[in-house]
């Protein structure tokens, strides 16, 4: 006795499952090339958000040690009034620039000799600027090199606000100043400085930072004296 025999329809795929499927397809395809661009993106940002505010840190830190020096003498006890004391010499390395008012210039100096000759040499004047978007620093008369990359940053505000708060030592005299006496009675300048920065990152425009700082003179200026 004959099988019988079975046939079997074979079935594909139609052109429109297909282009339904090629559609799903590239739509996820889409949704995880944007995620991806995203989460570049956003690692992007963070990069830079993070170079600029190292940078800038790092750019206070330098600028916070070198006036934290300011007016360094080696021959400091010269100039420390005593009762009875005349003819005290006053520190060559006290003035600093932006003294009265706010800046975008700071002028500064300290010793740097092995032995103190009392005077202000070539390679004992620093200081600080902003110029062209950059922040400068001045290592010795006239020789100016930039602190911050201008590849990397615009630096857009560097001010430098003075304070300073005079205490009056008359109390430590034993005897009276006299009427119109211009260093007497001797007094004790202490000064701080505000130091306040801001700047833009040159990979991205939207991305900012600020920075604010108070700077305590360590090198108090002392002047007048006593009357013997």
């Amino acid at each position: 006795m004959r099988a019988p025999s079975h046939s079997f329809a074979q079935r594909g795929l139609s052109l429109v499952e297909l282009m339904v499927g090629l559609a799903v397809g590239l739509f996820i395809v889409a949704g995880s090339t944007t995620l991806m661009a995203d989460q570049v993106r956003e690692s992007r940002a963070l990069v830079n958000e993070a170079r600029l505010t190292q940078d800038l840190r790092n750019a206070g830190d330098v600028i916070t040690r070198d006036l934290r020096r300011a007016g360094f003498w080696g021959a400091a006890a010269s100039g420390v009034w005593a009762a009875a004391a005349s003819g005290v010499r006053p520190n060559p390395y006290a003035a600093i620039v932006a003294s009265a008012s706010a800046s975008d210039v700071v002028g500064l100096r300290y010793s740097r000799d092995a032995t103190e000759n009392h005077a202000v040499d070539r390679n004992e004047q620093f200081g600080f600027r902003l110029r062209n978007g950059v922040l400068e620093m001045q290592l010795g008369q006239s020789n100016w090199q930039a602190l911050t990359d201008a590849g990397t940053l615009v630096v857009t505000q560097f001010n430098v606000v003075p304070q300073l708060r005079t205490v009056d030592l008359q109390a430590q005299c034993v005897n009276a100043c006299a009427a119109g006496a211009v260093n007497c009675p001797p007094r004790l300048d202490l000064r701080s400085l505000t130091l306040r920065l801001a700047a833009r990152s040159v990979a991205d425009a939207r991305i900012t930072r600020r920075l604010s700082s108070e700077v305590r003179l360590r090198n108090d200026a002392v002047s007048g004296a006593c009357p013997i």
